[in-house]
């Protein structure tokens, strides 16, 4: 399979999961494997997030570790995705509104945004476009083959994973109002 047919793959599974019922996939904290107090690193609610360390536009390699302390939504998302482009004004909104707040396990809130572009400069003009103002966005460049993306089980876009500040998955696949609902129930 060649990469246009992986991305046209994508796009329709995207598409087949954005016409649901519009409720998310959104999960609670729960951690029933391992002894008290240890704590996996997975995909799964409850455990550690794997680690991402991948390019911004600008070269530069941001880990999403480099954000602990803060409240983090991992959000894999492409520009040539409509569901996602959809998404990007609701996580611009909840982004400027929670930004500076405090909560239960974490300083702040923030995105790093993980692109599943292929071309550059579609991926930037994306973010210029959208108004994606948060200071993480990565990518490999990898469109369907994206590496991040299959380090966290992503089969379809927009997804995305809300992490404590200790990078602990508390939620996962959160869209529309159901992220802002998840970050009111982490305040302080």
């Amino acid at each position: 399979m060649n990469q246009v047919q992986s991305m046209i793959i994508i796009v329709f599974i995207s598409f087949l999961a954005s016409c649901g019922s519009g409720k998310s996939d959104h999960q609670v904290v729960e951690n029933q494997r391992g002894n008290p107090g240890e704590v996996r690193v997975g995909i799964d609610t409850g455990d550690r997030a794997p680690e991402l360390v991948f390019e911004s536009p600008e070269g530069e390699k941001i880990s999403l570790t480099s954000l602990r302390g803060k409240m983090v939504l991992v959000d894999f998302w492409a520009s040539w995705c409509a569901p996602c482009r959809m998404e990007n004004p609701n996580l611009v909104r909840t982004y400027k509104k929670y930004r500076n707040e405090e909560f239960v396990n974490g300083s702040g809130f923030t995105i790093y945004g993980v692109s599943l572009d292929n071309r550059k400069e579609d991926w930037v003009n994306a973010i210029e476009k959208d108004g994606l103002i948060w200071e993480s966005h990565v990518s490999d460049l990898k469109g369907g083959q994206s590496v991040p993306a299959a380090m966290y089980g992503v089969m379809a876009i927009p997804m995305n994973f809300l992490l404590d500040g200790d990078g602990i998955i508390v939620a996962r696949g959160l869209r529309g109002e159901y992220l802002e609902t998840k970050l009111k129930e982490l305040l302080k």
